[in-house]
C-alpha cells in the first residue's frame, strides 16, 4: 500500500486545518471547558463542522453525504485532534453512522442518516459495561416481550452519552447479540453525566424495562455480534488517527518550548540529553504515521487481516502518545502541570482516548493472539 495521502485526501486534510486553527484552536476547547456546557462542544460550531461536510464524509451520497470513506474521516480527526476540538464527530459521524449504515433499514437510513449529515442529531454507541474494555462479555439483556423488546442492565463510558438524541445499545438477546436504537427521553433510562478529566463528555445508563419497538431494532435479532466488531475496529482506527494528531501537535510544542527556554544562559535545546529523548520522540511519531495511514486504508483495500493492523494502530500511538504527553510536561518543568500551559491538555486527553474500546495492553494481547503467540 501506498503510504502517502491521496490528493483528495490531502486536500481535505488543509480543510480541515485552516478550519480548526481558525475557528476551534486551543483556546476554544478552554472557553468551552470554562463554560461548563454540560454537552462539553459549541452546537454553533458542530453546525459550521455539518456545512463543511465533516459530519456525513462516511454517509452514503444517496442519504446527504460523501462517503469518502475511512481514510477522509481518519484526516479530519487527527487535525481536529491537533486542536482539542470538543465535537459529537467521533460519536455520530463515525460510531453512530457506521451501524446504522451497515445494519439500518431502509426507513432507518432515511430517518437518521441526513439529519446526521445536517448537523441536525447526534447519537453515542452504548457499549461498555466495565470498568475495562472487555468486547466479549454482555450482561444488559433484551427480552422480548410480544412483539417489543425490554431492555435492562447498565452501561457505563459512553461516549457522548449524555446529551446523545439517539443512543444505540447492544443487549444481548436469546440467542446473540442484538442493536437498538433507543431516544434519550425513553421512559425507564437513566443517564448520568460523567465527564472525563480531559472535560469531555461521557455518561454511565441504567435501563430499566426500556421498551422497544419493532422500528427500533437495528439489523436482525440475534445477528449483530461480527457488524459490532467490524464497527469497533472502525472506531479504534479513527480515535487512533485523532491521537495521532494530539502526540504531533504535543511534539511540537515540546519542541518550541526547548527552543525558547534558557537555562544557565543557554536555550535548554542545545542540551544532548534533551536531544536524545526529542529525537526518539520524533522516531516514534514517525512510526505512528505508518500504522494509523495503513490502520485507515486496510478497510477501504478489503484487507483480511484488519482486525491485527488495527490493534497494531491503537496500541502503537496510545503508548506514543502517553510517551509524548508525559515527556512534553517533564521538559516544560513544574509549569507543564499548570493549567496556563497547553502541554497539560494534551496529557489528560491522551490518558481518556488511550481507553477508548481498549487500552494499549489490550491491544498489544490482541495483536499476538491474532498473530498466533
Amino acid at each position: 500500500m501506498s503510504l502517502v495521502l491521496s490528493e483528495t485526501a490531502a486536500f481535505l486534510q488543509d480543510q480541515t486545518q485552516r478550519f480548526a486553527r481558525e475557528k476551534t484552536p486551543t483556546s476554544h476547547f478552554r472557553s468551552v471547558r470554562d463554560s461548563e456546557n454540560p454537552e462539553c462542544f459549541d452546537r454553533e460550531i458542530w453546525k459550521q463542522m455539518a456545512e463543511q461536510g465533516l459530519s456525513g464524509i462516511l454517509i452514503p451520497e444517496e442519504y446527504g453525504g460523501s462517503n469518502f470513506g475511512l481514510s477522509g474521516i481518519g484526516v479530519v480527526l487527527q487535525e481536529l485532534g491537533r486542536t482539542l476540538t470538543p465535537s459529537p464527530l467521533f460519536a455520530t459521524a463515525v460510531l453512530g453512522v457506521s451501524l446504522i449504515t451497515k445494519l439500518g433499514s431502509d426507513e432507518q437510513k432515511k430517518k437518521y442518516l441526513p439529519e446526521i449529515a445536517n448537523g441536525n442529531l447526534t447519537c453515542c454507541f452504548a457499549f461498555e459495561e466495565g470498568p475495562r474494555h472487555n468486547p466479549n462479555v454482555s450482561e444488559v439483556t433484551a427480552e422480548k416481550n410480544g412483539d417489543k423488546f425490554l431492555i435492562n442492565g447498565k452501561k457505563f463510558f459512553v461516549v457522548d452519552g449524555s446529551f446523545a438524541d439517539v443512543i444505540i445499545i447492544a443487549a444481548k438477546s436469546s440467542k446473540g447479540s442484538s442493536l437498538f436504537l433507543v431516544d434519550k427521553n425513553s421512559e425507564g433510562l437513566e443517564i448520568k453525566e460523567a465527564k472525563m478529566v480531559d472535560s469531555r463528555n461521557s455518561a454511565n445508563m441504567i435501563f430499566t424495562n426500556v421498551e422497544i419497538n419493532s422500528e427500533n431494532i437495528l439489523g436482525e435479532i440475534d445477528n449483530a455480534q461480527d457488524t459490532i466488531e467490524e464497527v469497533l475496529d472502525i472506531a479504534r482506527a479513527a480515535i487512533s488517527a485523532e491521537m495521532l494528531g494530539g502526540a504531533l501537535e504535543a511534539f511540537e510544542i515540546t519542541i518550541n518550548y526547548l527552543k525558547e527556554r534558557e537555562q544557565f544562559g543557554v536555550k535548554i535545546g542545545s542540551f544532548q540529553a534533551l536531544q536524545h529523548r526529542a529525537a526518539n520522540m520524533f522516531t516514534e511519531l514517525e512510526l505512528c504515521k505508518s500504522c494509523v495511514l495503513e490502520s485507515l486504508s486496510c478497510f477501504e483495500e478489503k484487507s483480511n487481516d484488519v482486525p491485527r493492523i488495527v490493534s497494531l494502530a491503537k496500541a502503537k500511538v496510545g503508548e506514543t502518545f502517553h510517551l509524548i504527553s508525559n515527556e512534553g510536561v517533564q521538559m516544560h518543568g513544574g509549569v507543564g502541570v499548570t493549567d496556563e500551559y497547553d502541554i497539560g491538555l494534551y496529557l489528560k486527553r491522551a490518558r481518556v482516548a488511550e481507553q477508548i474500546f481498549g487500552n494499549s495492553e489490550f491491544h498489544r494481547n490482541r495483536y499476538a493472539e491474532l498473530t498466533g503467540y
